[in-house]
């Protein structure tokens, strides 16, 4: 028997809220994905893990927060603690992998499509795992052309939100990025729901695990209060928030970062020679019909 599935049993609560979320998440770690484009070699992967971290625990927020709005009406649902836990470190390494992979050679070219493509990737990994850390009296089913869809869409996003965020212009590209993001993210959460069904088994008791109350919302005070940790570090750092470049730092280490920053022997400089003023009483001695000498 088919069960009836609705993902918006709270109304449009639910996906607006986990939306600002996977923004908040996304904003955080990209412009400490950002900041590290910037840095020497020695303080890059600081910041690189402290994007990943925010990434993950944004989109991992975003996604049990949609939860809460899904029923199957006919079973009550569970959740598997140590899956649902596994979903979250899933979700912080994947997406790590890909900001440091950007983070170390540069958001363009074939760096940023891999760092793009493990990013995605580890976007929907957290999604299917977390779903797969659901009990309930039935048997989950997916449409494969619907679940490779939402993949696809997690990909292309965050490719375009690595992009955005190594272009290194000031505030505004960050926060375009981080809707990037989110769009992302809940765009391949709904995406992968709408490639749900649920096959019930019949009448039966509640399965085991722990209720969306009792799990999810201690679970979510972590990552949560990591991200305003995370926003208050942001918030203190006048480099992030200004877009400016360290630029002598980027100059001390040349090789150690992706956005090289030009020198005086790497180029030829032309010198603008100096005028000097005449002394008082002396007379000129220019030729007539010379030109006059430019002032600067």
């Amino acid at each position: 028997m088919e069960g009836t599935v609705d993902g918006f049993s709270y109304g449009f609560v639910t996906p607006v809220v986990a939306y600002l979320m996977a923004c908040l998440g996304g904003a955080l770690g990209l412009r400490c994905t950002t900041r590290s484009l910037l840095v020497a070699h020695s303080w890059r992967p600081g910041w690189l893990a402290l994007g990943s971290a925010a990434i993950g625990s944004g989109i991992w927020t975003m996604h049990f927060i949609a939860m809460m709005g899904f029923t199957v009406e006919g079973t009550p649902i569970r959740y598997d603690r140590a899956t649902t836990f596994a979903s979250l470190a899933v979700a912080i390494v994947m997406v790590g992998m890909g900001i440091f992979i950007v983070g170390y050679r540069g958001a363009k070219g074939a760096a940023l499509f891999t760092g793009g493509t493990v990013t995605g990737l580890g976007i929907a990994s957290m999604h299917y795992l977390g779903m797969a850390g659901m009990r309930l009296g039935g048997t989950l089913r997916y449409n494969t052309l619907t679940v490779a869809a939402s993949v696809v869409i997690a990909v292309v996003a965050a490719i375009a939100a690595l992009w955005a965020a190594g272009q290194v212009r000031g505030f505004l590209w960050s926060l375009g990025a981080s809707l990037v993001m989110g769009l992302a993210v809940s765009g391949m959460h709904y995406t992968g729901m709408a490639a749900l069904s649920v096959h019930l088994h019949g009448p039966s008791t509640a399965p085991p695990g722990d209720s969306s109350a009792e799990i999810l919302a201690p679970l979510m005070i972590g990552p949560l209060a990591f991200l305003l940790l995370s926003g208050i570090i942001v918030m203190f750092d006048p480099l992030m928030m200004m877009g400016k470049a360290d630029l002598k730092a980027a100059a001390a280490h040349p090789r150690s970062s992706p956005y090289s920053v030009p020198r005086s022997g790497d180029r030829q400089i032309a010198r603008v020679p100096r005028r000097v003023p005449p002394r008082p009483g002396r007379r000129s001695r220019r030729r007539p019909g010379a030109r006059a000498p430019q002032k600067w």
